[in-house]
């Protein structure tokens, strides 16, 4: 999953950013509302996390924005604006969900989670295709029956990215920049080299080849 992240203040952004890459998030950084419509603009991302004191452009003008052009990227609010009269206006504008500075790190990443959840139309927790399981809090994948393997992050975005929709073929760019982010150092092999691994996990079956367009986990009825 690639996220952008749009925020000024240094030290939260440095915090969130290592917290969001430690649990396997492709994370973007930029510090001001116009830098981040130009990012917007040029990638694709699965969500963004927008102050909304920024300079150059307001947090607000930036989620009207992104909404005027009828994108439907999920958005949460991380602002130190705490009257009620402020989350209504980011709700209302058409953020997914409005958290209040000081928080928790982990409370940022359970509401990520709901939030993809929720726009993945998943019922659970955990993403599935009938044969594998993933688990975004711990981390960990498992056939089915079988006992929970713990991933690394990257090992993590590659099989997510599969998993959240099952049946469709990825190809090696979509897969890179679901688990790159900007200034990462790309590996020529590094995609077959995490298919490997995973395959070496679970089987050579779990993941599928389509010669020349990419990789896919099956669709199980």
């Amino acid at each position: 999953m690639r996220i952008l992240l749009i925020e000024d203040d240094q030290m939260i952004g440095e915090s969130v950013a290592e917290s969001l890459k430690d649990s396997g998030y492709a994370v973007d950084w930029v510090k001001d509302g116009d830098s981040g419509l130009s990012a917007i603009g040029c990638q694709h991302y699965d969500l963004l996390l927008l102050d909304l004191g920024l300079p150059r452009k307001d947090g607000i003008d930036v989620l009207r924005s992104v909404r005027q052009q009828k994108k439907s990227l999920p958005v949460i609010i991380l602002t130190a604006r705490d009257a009620v009269e402020d989350r209504i206006a980011g709700l209302d504008t058409g953020a997914d969900d409005y958290l209040v500075k000081p928080f928790a790190l982990g409370e940022l990443s359970a509401r990520i989670r709901a939030v993809l959840r929720r726009q993945s139309s998943s019922s659970g927790p955990h993403l599935t295709n009938g044969v594998i399981s993933l688990d975004p809090v711990t981390r960990e994948a498992c056939l089915v029956g079988a006992t929970p393997l713990r991933l690394s992050a990257r090992e993590f975005a590659l099989l997510q990215a599969l998993l959240v929709r099952p049946g469709a073929i990825l190809s090696r760019g979509e897969l890179e920049e679901k688990i790159y982010a900007w200034g990462d150092e790309v590996e020529s092999n590094a995609i077959e080299f995490f298919i490997h691994s995973l395959r070496k996990k679970f089987g050579s079956d779990i993941i599928k080849n389509v010669r020349g367009l990419g990789w896919m986990v099956a669709k199980v009825s």
